[in-house]
């Protein structure tokens, strides 16, 4: 794998996410919003989530049902239970990933299972094809030390999807094509990842500061990248850096969105809704 960029891609906006809550009350901020999710497809949310305050997210998210794409928690710090209608559970801790596809329906709950301490992460909404929407449930817990990682000078990259530098992620998706990354930079340390050039992608820094091109990008902005190139290029400022690259295949395909379901025509919406009405989500037949 060729992995010099050439033509990197510079920053086309500078994005600053928005505070709101989820679920039972859970304080978040939801970087990838539903105006952005033609500009980004295809990623349909990015919600970043982090409190040392259990009241920010004691209440976590209770029952609720997902149909039409699938949903990739990583848990920076804390812990998370899941449980869902076709049977699934799992216990989401510091550095893993939750990926689940909910496919035609599931019904899930994701709480807290600490009472105090910090509670860090991110979940993004990864649409799927209209030929793989009604697909069956499915669902991976990935703990840390099964995420694989590269490392270069001064850079330490988690491969949640997709592949960097020869190492292959966690999770590979054919019709999307997912890249998800989190770049661990000490100072002045700098990285470089080919894309293709019809991919959408994004930088979003959680700490420090990344210098992308002739942009600076501060901490707690989202970098949406301009198409073309080759690839892009970051290099961490004088404090280093905690950021995620994330990049995908575009569908794109009619989006429709209803609260939890994104599916292709308000029809399809209209039967999502019956099918939750009548018990339907998360049967395995």
């Amino acid at each position: 794998m060729n992995t010099t960029v050439t033509q990197p891609r510079a920053v086309e906006r500078l994005i600053a996410g928005q505070p709101t809550s989820d679920g039972a009350g859970v304080k978040l901020t939801r970087v990838l919003t539903q105006d952005l999710q033609r500009r980004l497809d295809p990623f349909l949310m990015l919600d970043a989530f982090g409190s040392d305050s259990a009241d920010d997210y004691i209440a976590g998210f209770p029952d609720h049902p997902h149909r039409g794409f699938e949903t990739v928690t990583y848990m920076l710090a804390g812990r998370m239970r899941h449980r869902d209608s076709a049977g699934h559970e799992g216990l989401l801790q510091s550095g893993g990933v939750q990926w689940m596809t909910a496919g035609r329906g599931v019904i899930h709950s994701e709480l807290p299972e600490q009472s105090e301490g910090r509670m860090e992460g991110f979940q993004l909404w990864l649409n799927l094809p209209a030929k793989d929407k009604m697909n069956a449930p499915w669902y991976r817990d990935i703990q840390s030390a099964d995420v694989p990682e590269w490392r270069g000078a001064g850079v330490l990259a988690r491969v949640i999807a997709g592949a960097t530098h020869g190492v292959q992620g966690a999770v590979q998706r054919d019709g999307t094509e997912p890249l998800y990354l989190d770049l661990h930079l000490d100072a002045g340390a700098s990285f470089e990842q080919p894309l293709p050039a019809a991919h959408n992608a994004f930088v979003h820094v959680y700490r420090g500061a990344v210098q992308i091109g002739e942009q600076a990008v501060p901490m707690q902005r989202m970098a949406i990248l301009r198409n073309g190139g080759d690839g892009v290029r970051l290099a961490a400022g004088s404090d280093g850096a905690r950021a995620i690259l994330i990049a995908g295949q575009p569908l794109e395909e009619p989006i429709v969105q209803y609260g939890p379901f994104v599916m292709n025509t308000q029809q399809e919406i209209r039967t999502a809704i019956e099918d939750v009405r009548a018990g339907r989500f998360g049967r395995l037949d």
